[in-house]
């Protein structure tokens, strides 16, 4: 089984991309787990859709060769960070090519901010209707407080949090199991 982790932030010591290192400690040995670094994706431009970018159209293999997704999300603004938003869109186009359609997905979240990540966490269900993806609802993980949970290298340190690492995963791959 293929898991693909998904960053919503581009800082290399981001918590979130510190929650996904962590995600990938803790996978079970029969499962494989890449993570996808955003950076090379262009803004999105329709008329770039003839000749999809190469960063996009790794983004776009990638989406597919995997059999479920895990995307951790920083909140910025109450909402969905940019580069995210445009990774989704980029792998939904052109119109009738989406690669997220059908892919089981599970929700994680990292910010300094009490309330963690809940409201990009919620804006993402919304966004993952439109794109036909199937989110995990239970379990959950959105990370309040995070500067105390991660160290000043954006490595988790809280032992509580790997184990919830652990059970989202476990519970993402029996999704897999029954689409499969």
């Amino acid at each position: 089984m293929k898991i693909l982790g998904i960053a919503g932030s581009l800082r290399k010591q981001s918590y979130n991309r510190g929650l996904l290192r962590a995600a990938q400690e803790v996978a079970p040995s029969h499962c494989s787990f890449e993570i996808f670094d955003l950076k090379n994706i262009p803004l999105y431009n329709q008329e770039d859709e003839g000749t999809l970018p190469e960063g996009v159209a790794h983004l776009k293999k990638s989406i597919r060769a995997a059999d479920a997704l895990l995307i951790a999300t920083p909140e910025y603004n109450y909402s969905i960070p940019g580069v995210l938003k445009n990774a989704l869109d980029w792998g939904s186009r052109p119109y009738g090519d989406n690669a997220w359609d059908r892919k089981p997905v599970a929700i994680i979240g990292a910010s300094p901010s009490l309330q963690g990540t809940s409201r990009a966490q919620y804006h993402l269900r919304q966004v993952f209707v439109t794109l036909n993806m199937h989110a995990l609802n239970k379990p959950e993980l959105m990370i309040g407080s995070a500067q105390d949970k991660f160290d000043a290298d954006g490595n988790l340190t809280d032992p509580k949090i790997r184990q919830k690492l652990a059970e989202i995963l476990a519970a993402l791959l029996s999704c897999i199991q029954k689409t499969v």
